[in-house]
């Protein structure tokens, strides 16, 4: 039997007496705000200004190096701390500054603004991330606090230098699970910015409507996921070599050193374009602002970045010709057709310029800058390709010169980045004047370090040596290379100041202080926690500027 009665109201009617309004307390700021953030801005921020101090740290030590190589017969430092020197600024280069400032630093602040998305997909995840970043740096410095010093075994670690046998104490050790840390960092960043590219894009930010900037460092996130972990591979069977008997690279009792270089430089070319890339983004989002024109050739950029992150998982043996280990016609085949995605970028980015109406700031000063030397890099680099070349140049400062033209000349992308975002992170213009005048320094001062170093390489200078004699016809080079790291390190002084006194007092930016063109440009400087109030209507790679500009709408596949 059904009875019907009325339903009870004191139940609803206790719940509804019982909501009350939440108000939120007050933000954390300062060194709270630092470490308990998981804001994907504040992140990104904590990213750049580590990753700065790597590259003052590393700086040092390269002015420590270029002094000891100021004058032949020098005894400014030992041959242990020279290669203590060498190996901690390379590694620190590479896995503290020049990779994580640019995909985990820019990436982790433009990209959810790029593509109108509140904050990245796992926010604690990232908070994560930066802190086992943060704490790899640590351990690769307190080498320098051990008995034995830190590692000396150069930053590529070749076996069978690494073995305990011939590399003893604890500075190995943090070595390794250093860039251990920063491995897993870099892993959990790539998986992070993946799902929030494919899974928080704003309504109408199709695929290919987004930024070139934001398909880089999705390309670059796809190269971490497949070479990191066979990096963090290398590491662990070191480990084992070292602690647990194990002998994978110790010839002697059967290993194979030569497996350490696969397994290393498996990881080391493809992070080659895993530092390269995103640097062309930033260099393409600030040539067509810029310009104010569109990127030219958008699809095109888009298929040679993939093209580049494509061919590079298969160029990692370049790195070994002279091993005679390794199948040389593939190799050379492949290391020579990467060049061609490459020098597509190039003709586009002129193509970009050409006919534009050209602000020539300091950011697009270091833009014309990278593109410069990024070139020359790349033309030494067709020549290494060459196994015949290769053979005679391996062991000599004309690689330490080629290297250093391709990935310093790429992060000079990354200081005109530096200048075009800053504005929208901290709601202030960078000092053009001390602009302009640090990006002179640092650009004549690299040049005279490192273009003189081709010549020593073809006059036979070996690498990763501390000394030399007098009569090897290499002082003056030598002298040159040194004053340039001088140079080098004023301007980078210059633009430390710039930054740090324009946080503050610098010139009040407005919101879109060069009239940009994608939709980090849509919201405050600096953007509220949200990121943004209100979204522009998405119908072309520049929301923005059709929203700014409608009678100049962008010609949707121009």
């Amino acid at each position: 039997m059904t009875i019907l009665e009325e339903r009870p109201q004191f139940a609803f009617e206790a719940h509804e007496a019982s909501l009350m309004e939440i108000v939120p307390g007050p933000r954390p700021h300062g060194i709270v705000k630092f470490v308990t953030s998981t804001d994907h801005k504040q992140i990104g921020l904590n990213y750049l200004f580590t990753g700065l101090a790597g590259f003052l740290v590393a700086g040092l030590m390269a002015l420590v190096m270029r002094t000891q190589l100021i004058v032949p017969n020098n005894h400014f430092v030992t041959e242990n701390v020279y290669n203590e020197m060498f190996t901690i600024h390379g590694t620190l280069m590479l896995f503290v500054f020049a990779g994580p400032f640019a995909f985990a630093g820019f990436g982790n602040y433009l990209v959810p603004l790029m593509i109108g998305a509140p904050d990245m997909a796992f926010p604690r995840f990232n908070n994560l991330s930066y802190w086992l970043y943060l704490g790899g740096f640590s351990l690769l410095l307190a080498g320098f606090l051990t008995n034995n010093g830190a590692a000396q075994f150069g930053w590529f670690g070749y076996a069978p230098l690494t073995e305990a046998i011939h590399s003893p104490g604890p500075g190995a050790d943090l070595w390794i699970v250093g860039i251990g840390l920063t491995g897993f960092s870099g892993i959990f960043t790539a998986v992070n910015i993946i799902t929030t590219v494919f899974t928080l894009r704003a309504p109408g930010m199709v695929m290919f409507r987004m930024p070139i900037f934001v398909w880089n460092i999705l390309v670059t996130m796809f190269l971490i996921l497949l070479a990191f972990p066979v990096l963090t591979a290398a590491m662990a069977l070191l480990w084992i070599d070292r602690h647990l008997g194990g002998n994978f690279y110790n010839a002697n009792k059967g290993g194979q050193p030569i497996l350490w270089q696969n397994l290393f430089w498996f990881f080391g070319h493809p992070e080659v374009y895993i530092i390269a890339l995103p640097y062309f983004g930033v260099a393409t989002e600030i040539l067509a602002t810029m310009s104010r024109k569109p990127v030219f050739g958008y699809k095109g950029m888009i298929a040679a970045t993939l093209s580049i992150g494509a061919l590079a998982m298969g160029v990692w043996a370049h790195h070994m010709y002279t091993t005679g280990a390794v199948l040389l016609p593939f190799f050379a085949a492949m290391s020579l057709l990467i060049a061609v995605p490459t020098g597509i970028k190039f003709f586009n980015w002129i193509g970009t310029m050409w006919r534009g109406t050209i602000v020539l700031n300091t950011a697009m000063l270091f833009c014309l800058g990278f593109l410069a030397m990024f070139l020359f890099g790349g033309i030494t680099g067709v020549i290494l390709a060459q196994p015949v070349l290769d053979f005679q140049l391996h062991n000599t400062y004309f690689v330490v010169a080629h290297f250093h033209y391709v990935l310093i000349g790429a992060v000079m992308a990354g200081f005109g980045g530096l200048y075009y975002w800053l504005p929208k992170m901290t709601g202030r213009k960078l000092s053009e004047k001390w602009g302009k005048l640090g990006f002179a320094l640092l650009f004549i001062g690299f040049n005279l370090t490192f273009f003189p170093q081709h010549d020593l390489g073809l006059r036979g200078m070996p690498r990763r040596i501390e000394t030399y004699n007098a009569g090897m016809g290499w002082n003056f080079l030598n002298e040159l290379s040194s004053i340039g790291a001088y140079i080098t390190a004023i301007g980078v002084l210059v633009n430390a100041w710039n930054i740090f006194t324009s946080w503050r007092h610098g010139e009040i930016a407005g919101d879109n202080p060069w009239d940009g063109q994608t939709l980090e440009w849509a919201c405050s400087s600096p953007p509220p926690d949200h990121n943004f109030e209100a979204l522009p209507p998405i119908r072309s790679e520049r929301p923005v500027w059709d929203a700014n500009h409608p009678d100049m709408l962008t010609k949707v596949g121009h």
